[in-house]
């Protein structure tokens, strides 16, 4: 798990990531203030559109969702995760509020579509999440109205922080660019 960190600052790029997709938090820091961010990086996600949310499916405890079973998610999401990466993971995993998942993204400023962002694709390929772009399927419309898009392909599981840490680590710093 983790967290997500929106360019608070004047030029910064936001880059989130986290179990239960930050990405709606960076777009949702985009929306808020478009003209102090520089570019969202969408690692193995895409941005959410008005009304959408994380999972409201996800078990929850006491208010917050911990890592759920492994069971629980497709075999997509697993690939490279071995055991040994799985424990890691468990090990290190804190849980998130349930309402990170379950309250729905509120968007209210078109100057969103003018953040620049990169997607780095892992469980699906740029040409599958284009296609997808080209069906106008509903997960997709809302990166389709971004103007100004970056795509990278880094096959492997949900979790590339896990699986292909530094090809991640060095798509993230090409994507956003010295500091």
């Amino acid at each position: 798990m983790g967290g997500a960190h929106a360019g608070a600052l004047a030029g910064t790029p936001a880059a989130g990531r986290m179990y239960g997709r930050a990405h709606e938090i960076a777009h949702v820091a985009a929306d808020a203030r478009p003209d102090r961010v520089a570019r969202v990086v969408y690692v193995d996600s895409v941005p959410p559109g008005e009304g959408g949310l994380i999972n409201d499916e996800l078990p929850v405890e006491n208010g917050e969702i911990p890592l759920p079973d492994w069971g629980l998610f497709e075999a997509e999401d697993l690939i490279d995760l071995d055991d040994e990466l799985r424990a890691a993971f468990r090990a290190r995993a804190i849980p998130s509020p349930a309402r990170v998942a379950s309250d729905r993204v509120r968007l209210s400023d078109e100057r969103r579509y003018d953040v620049p962002a990169t997607v780095i694709a892992c469980e699906f390929s740029t040409a599958t999440l284009r296609k997808w772009m080209e069906q106008s399927l509903a997960f997709t419309q809302e990166l389709a109205k971004i103007r100004h898009v970056d795509y990278v392909d880094l096959p492997t599981g949900h979790w590339p922080q896990f699986t292909r840490p530094q090809e991640l680590g060095r798509a993230i710093a090409t994507s956003v660019g010295p500091a």
